[in-house]
């Protein structure tokens, strides 16, 4: 598993690799559900539809601080494997995922760049010292969400997703 978090300024990326037992065209179904993310990753709280590409995301980590953030699908082509999505709100910026096959199951990577604009955590992106914070309370949170997507797909999840 790969996991790496940068901090410039008030900019924070993020990029990390899930390794999943399941088929790759299982995964893209269920992460281009984001409206079920609630059902499977702990840490977001609540998904509220805006219209057909866009919708509000309540997300809580380790952190007592819940982002509001705003989420524009950008791509979605699920025979490659990429779907993107524009941040707005507390987080600005996109974050994706792009699933490719790997052995007999998947391996799905999440990257992320984006400003932080919650008064409260900005106050620990580029101070010294402060990153650790940000980075710690992403590392919690992409622990759980890939233990809670390797739960919701299950061991037997051949081509489709609940």
């Amino acid at each position: 598993m790969l996991g790496h978090a940068g901090v410039m300024g008030a900019t924070v990326s993020f990029a990390e690799d899930w390794q999943l037992s399941a088929p790759s065209d299982a995964v893209v179904a269920v992460l281009a559900a984001v409206d079920a993310y609630d059902q499977w990753w702990p840490q977001i709280r609540r998904i509220e539809r805006i219209d057909e590409a866009s919708g509000w995301a309540y997300v809580r980590s380790v952190m007592p601080v819940t982002l509001r953030l705003r989420l524009t699908r950008e791509t979605e082509d699920r025979a490659a494997g990429l779907l993107r999505v524009r941040l707005d709100g507390d987080l600005v910026g996109w974050c994706q995922w792009c699933v490719e096959p790997s052995g007999g199951g998947s391996v799905a990577t999440f990257t992320e760049e984006v400003s932080v604009k919650h008064p409260v955590l900005r106050r620990f992106v580029g101070v010294p010292g402060g990153d650790w914070m940000m980075r710690a309370n992403h590392a919690a949170m992409m622990r759980s969400g890939r233990a809670g997507l390797r739960r919701w797909l299950g061991p037997d999840t051949p081509t489709g997703s609940r």
